[in-house]
């Protein structure tokens, strides 16, 4: 029962006996003969004895002791950038320890109003913090600590960080902490990482993405804020792992430090350049048809530009949506040529000679008269093309009626294509004067690279989630590619080569998610995908991608969680209903009393006071235990579904951490040549 039950939360009772033991053992050993005159001996063995099992005692109080300190205050877990652990085959994750039947035990014991009193802060910890108060509002304290700071590293004020929370969720097992380990063979099942702003999300994403980086795999970052902590903790890892040659910057915010990249410039079908594009458009009620009409017309231009042996990008799609007469013109011409109409250029010129603009349909009036008789030369001969089929529709839809059809997809191309980001998102690959490099996936991933993605969100957030969703989609044709073909597509390997896995770190995760998203997670795990989601709540899913049962797909193939403190019951039910039950013991007091009637006896009442033990099925955690939670401190499920508790440890030192943005900028330059960057 003890193990099941330990009932810590009491007086320590142990340390009278240990007294007692100490002292008899210590009046034994320092005068055994006047104890013992006969047997001065067997007065020492006594006494050894007696101090052995004092001792003994002692140390059992103190645990009891210390069980409570830990309820109140956790001690402080610090640990340099340096010191981080890394393994080939497992992930550091924190210290901590698995969560079982005990500590459900005990958590349930520290609610008890009758033991409250262990938990309050005791009263030196009052007087400290007193004394610090002092030390920070009154002005002669201030000048005396100033001076003691500065002749010295001493700082008589410096606290614990405002973790909040209740210390008892981790105390009630911190004596089984040890490091805590994750098989890196799990990973390619993928992992959610839950939890509020401010809690330790990006905390936990550096440590990982430290391990990635240092055991030499291919990472890559999407940070949709657009931190540039984040993207200097990384840069000062690559740094200390010797693989900046290897690291590569794309950031909206910044446009002069990052590489240029063509979101919808790779794929694998035709068709996946307008997917990217109109999954950003609205797609509720009566916007679906739009969004339908805006794919197709994206597509005919998407193809048209494929076939001349050009690459899509947005500046392209942009500028022949809403103009479609030069392309319609040079895709023509260039099917003639391959058709072998040796007489198109003659023909063409004639029938654009003998247009009559006024007896031209409404929707052609005003058009250009090459577009219009390169339309006719074709109908004429009897020659057809699906590409060119494209073209002609979208040429004779009516101008007003073509706007409104395309009206949710304008604004957002023009926001694609608009000032500096513009430059980033539509490379000018002949531009021989923009010396920034263009990303390419597997370019990344054959040279094992590192990969930072600042979308900065917060300035615009359309912009933002276009570009991440386009990137998601990309990154799902990569791996199919990787299926197929592996990293050197099909070319001979050198002996030795090994595929790196890649780690991609989601933070914001649900500004990101679209449908691009799914396949990513349900069949990329064989391309070495293994892919980490930050977000708040469980909620965001549904919220980012907009239909409940997606939503489910993406969650149901995130099996490893991590939760820190989150802010509301879904989300924290999340992780509590895939915990078990289990039994827990709780203690009521009993009190009877019994009269005793017979005449002849002296007493008149018998009364017993007993404590008894009554054992409930409970669950393993409570969704407000995870409200609860301090900052920096999380639950995990790892290792088929066994639950850990976790104390992320805080960031010390880095020596290589630039204090600001002018080194990483410098080093941009140089790994750009030193010439403009454009844009």
């Amino acid at each position: 029962m003890s193990e099941y039950f330990d009932n810590r939360l009491r007086p320590a009772f142990e340390f009278i006996p240990a007294t007692v033991l100490l002292i008899i053992g210590a009046v034994l050993m320092n005068d055994a003969a006047g104890v013992f005159p006969l047997m001065p001996k067997l007065a020492h063995l006594i006494a050894a004895a007696f101090l052995v099992l004092g001792i003994y005692r002692f140390w059992e109080g103190m645990k009891i002791a210390r069980y409570r300190a830990n309820l109140r205050k956790l001690p402080r877990y610090v640990l340099d950038a340096e010191d981080i652990p890394v393994s080939n085959h497992k992930l550091f994750l924190g210290r901590g320890y698995a969560w079982d039947q005990r500590h459900s035990q005990r958590l349930i014991e520290t609610l008890n109003p009758k033991v409250r009193h262990f938990l309050l802060p005791g009263r030196a910890y009052r007087w400290a913090r007193q004394l610090e108060i002092r030390l920070e509002h009154t002005p002669s304290m201030q000048w005396l600590v100033k001076r003691l700071a500065s002749e010295s590293d001493w700082n008589p004020v410096a606290p614990l960080p405002p973790v909040g929370g209740n210390p008892a969720l981790h105390g009630v097992g911190l004596e089984d902490e040890t490091d805590i380990w994750m098989d890196v063979g799990d990973r390619v099942a993928h992992a959610i990482v839950l939890g509020t702003t401010r809690v330790g999300k990006t905390r936990l994403a550096e440590l990982l993405v430290t391990q990635d980086i240092r055991r030499g795999e291919v990472v890559i970052v999407f940070d949709p804020k657009g931190d540039v902590d984040l993207l200097r903790r990384i840069f000062a890892e690559a740094k200390r792992a010797g693989r900046l040659d290897q690291f590569h910057i794309f950031h909206l915010g910044y446009p002069e430090i990052s590489e240029r990249y063509n979101p919808i410039g790779e794929f694998g079908r035709i068709t996946e350049p307008a997917g990217r594009i109109a999954t950003q458009l609205p797609a509720e009620g009566n916007s679906a048809a739009f969004r339908e009409f805006a794919w197709r017309f994206t597509n005919v231009v998407a193809r048209a530009l494929v076939a001349l042996g050009r690459k899509p990008d947005y500046a392209s799609i942009a500028r022949y949506v809403t103009h479609i007469e030069p392309l319609l013109v040079e895709y023509h011409e260039f099917w003639f040529e391959k058709e072998g109409q040796a007489d198109w250029r003659q023909g063409v010129q004639m029938i654009a000679g003998n247009i009559d603009d006024k007896k031209l349909p409404n929707a052609l009036k005003g058009r250009d008269p090459r577009a219009i008789a390169c339309v006719r030369f074709a109908k004429e001969r009897g020659l057809f093309d699906p590409v060119a089929d494209g073209l002609r529709s979208a040429f004779e839809y009516d101008k007003t009626y073509f706007d409104k059809l395309t009206a949710s997809l304008l604004p957002l191309m023009e926001k694609l294509t608009s000032g500096r980001t513009g430059a980033l998102l539509a490379p000018a690959y002949t531009d021989l004067g923009d010396r920034r490099p263009i990303l390419d996936w597997m370019r990344v991933i054959r040279e094992r690279g590192i990969v930072y993605i600042g979308l900065d969100a917060l300035s615009d957030v359309e912009v933002a989630s276009a570009v991440g969703n386009s990137m998601f989609a990309d990154l799902t044709s990569v791996a199919g590619a990787l299926y197929k073909f592996g990293d050197t597509q099909g070319l001979p390997t050198i002996d030795g080569h090994r595929r790196a896995k890649i780690a991609v770190h989601a933070d914001e995760f649900n500004e990101l998610v679209g449908n691009e998203f799914i396949p990513l997670l349900n069949k990329a795990g064989g391309s070495g995908f293994q892919v980490t989601a930050y977000t708040q709540t469980a909620s965001d899913i549904e919220a980012g991608i907009g239909d409940k049962a997606k939503a489910g797909q993406i969650s149901g193939n995130l099996n490893t969680l991590i939760m820190l403190r989150v802010k509301n019951e879904e989300t924290a039910e999340f992780l509590t209903k895939q915990l078990p039950k289990v039994r827990v013991f709780t203690k009521v007091a009993e009190s009877r009393v019994t009269d005793d009637n017979n005449p002849e006896s002296f007493t008149d009442f018998v009364s017993a006071n007993a404590d008894r033990l009554t054992e409930v099925e409970a669950e393993m955690l409570q969704p407000a235990d995870l409200v609860q939670l301090p900052k920096g401190q999380a639950f995990a499920l790892l290792n088929g579904g066994r639950l850990f508790k976790l104390r992320l440890p805080l960031a010390g030192a880095d020596p290589l951490m630039p204090d600001g943005m002018t080194e990483v900028e410098q080093w941009s330059l140089t790994k750009f040549g030193g010439l403009g960057h454009g844009g």
